[in-house]
């Protein structure tokens, strides 16, 4: 099962703990409560995915493309101001779903921009590169296609489909990455070295429309500095509620973090407070996802909150401090600045 973007769940009987927890926990820091502001700090993007930060603040943002291999990486000026950085990258229609698949997320590691693009893991050198220089060819990078080594993996729920979508740098350095095809986590030890941390199970379909059984779909990932935590998407029809945090050792042992959220994308460390998650938005038939209905929430394992409502489509979530988030929106093409203070 495909990550399918083109077109909340309140945890209602915990909001009261949240707020006692995050009360005791010190969230309530002075006269007022905290609050929160947001920013649009760019737009006009093309299917905006996934999201980076350089050293000098500048924001690094995938767009998915139109299945023409015009998948790109554009650049984004505090001010703004947008610029091409990496063009041409593989952007296909997936061979099972025929869903258009391009560059999905990146990361920034000691001047190299790692960047999922289709199949692909593409490296790109980028600590030279200034906003305004001639845009990178894709067809100068080298790339690995982990796509192959999924399709290929003898995976206990033969899926037969792959779609590499997250990734980030685990605490041995090596690169883990999030497969939304195979619902699975595959760990990068070095190019051309693949293995399967673990498969991720998927849930019982709650509705009578699909399938009885809906694949997890895994979509952000961190480390937790004990274990992974990988949000889920789920499969057709996006039930409200099924969604749910996995916990992920290094071992490879899966358990339940959290449950009860609907059509999860991303992931970001957040603060004391807790993880920040990003809600893509609701589904109905026959229109699809609705916009405008994504949201951000904070989320302790036990319970979670709204921060932001009224998003639309949110992918993509970088964290910049304890207190300060970039999001991506491919509803509106938007790149969104949170604040909470």
């Amino acid at each position: 099962m495909q990550v399918v973007l083109k077109q909340h769940a309140w945890l209602k009987s915990g909001f009261l703990s949240l707020v006692l927890i995050f009360f005791f926990a010190g969230c309530y820091k002075g006269p007022h409560n905290p609050t929160v502001s947001t920013t649009t700090v760019a737009s006009g993007l093309t299917v905006p995915m996934g999201i980076e930060v350089d050293a000098r603040g500048n924001i690094w943002v995938a767009e998915a493309g139109t299945a023409n291999n015009d998948g790109k990486v554009v650049v984004i000026k505090p001010n703004g101001a947008k610029y091409d950085a990496i063009v041409h990258l593989s952007s296909i229609a997936n061979a099972a779903s025929g869903e258009t698949e391009g560059p999905a997320h990146l990361l920034f590691d000691r001047g190299i921009l790692y960047i999922l693009a289709a199949n692909y893991l593409y490296r790109a050198n980028v600590s030279g590169f200034k906003p305004g220089d001639a845009p990178i060819e894709a067809s100068t990078l080298s790339y690995e296609d982990i796509g192959a080594f999924v399709i290929k993996y003898p995976f206990a729920s033969n899926p037969q489909d792959t779609h590499p979508y997250n990734l980030i740098k685990g605490p041995d350095g090596d690169i883990y990455i999030t497969d939304a095809g195979a619902n699975a986590i595959i760990h990068r030890k070095s190019a051309g070295n693949y293995s399967v941390v673990a498969e991720l199970p998927g849930v019982a379909n709650p509705t009578p429309v699909g399938p009885p059984q809906i694949q997890c779909v895994p979509t952000g990932i961190i480390f937790d500095g004990h274990d992974f935590l990988v949000t889920t998407l789920t499969g057709f029809p996006f039930p409200e509620g099924q969604a749910l945090i996995y916990k992920v050792s290094l071992s490879g042992n899966v358990s339940v973090y959290q449950k009860g959220f609907t059509t999860l994308v991303d992931i970001a460390e957040g603060n004391s407070y807790g993880h920040l998650v990003l809600h893509y938005g609701t589904f109905a038939l026959p229109n699809g996802f609705n916009n405008g209905t994504g949201q951000l929430m904070l989320t302790n394992g036990a319970a979670s909150a709204v921060l932001v409502d009224a998003l639309n489509m949110p992918v993509g979530i970088k964290q910049v401090n304890a207190h300060t988030w970039y999001i991506t929106c491919m509803g509106d093409g938007t790149v969104v600045k949170v604040t909470y203070m």
